[in-house]
């Protein structure tokens, strides 16, 4: 490993406060050419659906440099770099199956989560309220969320903080935990708190059996797009609701569905790929 060109960095405290520097320092630059434009030209770029996913690229990249340059160079002497490398065509048989069953399994346990009362139900009227507010035109919605954010999302997730954890000496099955409980907690709600850990655990199980960002981001991407998709003809990410059937059925598909194709994946099916 020490000939390979990927960098063998370590994530640590130092290492979260970078990122968390660098997406304050991204996002905050636009907000500030918001500023600005608003001044010199009297328009508010702020009421285009566009300026959001302007915030969210700068944010997330600047995040990424600022590990890149404070963290990786200094420490190995390399730049940050991932594997990309795709797959055969049997391991996306046996992926795409066991995230569908585990999406199934979350929206079960989401369901369980109270929406009403005194705490619960102002809480989810907030968070519903704000959720109409982030609607955006379909191409918009698309672009960042089955695009911008399974890239974003898994190079810092799965490929710096799992990774750096696993390079640390960090128990591979813990890492992928540490990273999928931080990826449930930016989301800043219960409801989608629950979806991001036990998804991030499947991102994360596929990226350490396979070294390969692209699969979690095609994972990624793929369930975003079923929840985009629901949000826009259903008016709700609930599969129960969108085929009319109990949240117990899906529950029980989402079982058998996860447990056989975790089976085969981690017991039957052995994984050659490795970052070189």
């Amino acid at each position: 490993m020490e000939n390979s060109r990927y960098p063998k960095f370590t994530f640590t405290w130092i290492g979260g406060l970078v990122l968390l520097a660098g997406l304050f320092i991204g996002t905050m630059a636009v907000s500030f050419f918001g500023s600005f434009w608003k001044i010199a030209f009297r328009e508010n770029l702020e009421l285009k659906d566009w300026f959001l996913m302007l915030t969210n690229a700068a944010g997330f990249l600047t995040a990424i440099a600022f590990f890149d340059f404070f963290i990786v160079r200094p420490s190995t002497g390399k730049k940050l770099n991932f594997n990309f490398s795709p797959t055969n065509f049997y391991t996306y048989l046996l992926i795409f199956p066991m995230m569908i069953g585990m999406m199934l399994i979350s929206e079960f346990i989401t369901s369980l989560i109270p929406i009403t009362g005194p705490f619960w139900g102002k809480y989810y009227e907030y968070f519903s309220q704000l959720m109409e507010q982030l609607t955006f035109e379909p191409v918009i919605m698309i672009i960042m969320t089955v695009i911008m954010a399974p890239i974003f999302e898994e190079i810092i997730f799965r490929g710096i903080i799992q990774k750096g954890l696993v390079n640390k000496g960090v128990d591979p099955r813990r890492a992928i935990f540490y990273a999928s409980i931080i990826f449930g907690l930016v989301h800043g709600n219960p409801w989608q708190f629950v979806g991001a850990v036990l998804l991030g655990c499947v991102l994360g199980l596929v990226y350490q059996k396979t070294k390969s960002l692209l699969l979690p981001m095609l994972l990624h991407g793929f369930n975003n797009l079923c929840s985009s998709m629901l949000v826009t003809y259903t008016k709700s990410e609930s599969f129960a609701d969108a085929f009319k059937i109990s949240e117990w059925i899906i529950l029980a598909v989402g079982v058998v569905l996860f447990s056989l194709f975790y089976y085969l994946f981690t017991e039957k099916y052995k994984v050659h790929y490795s970052e070189i």
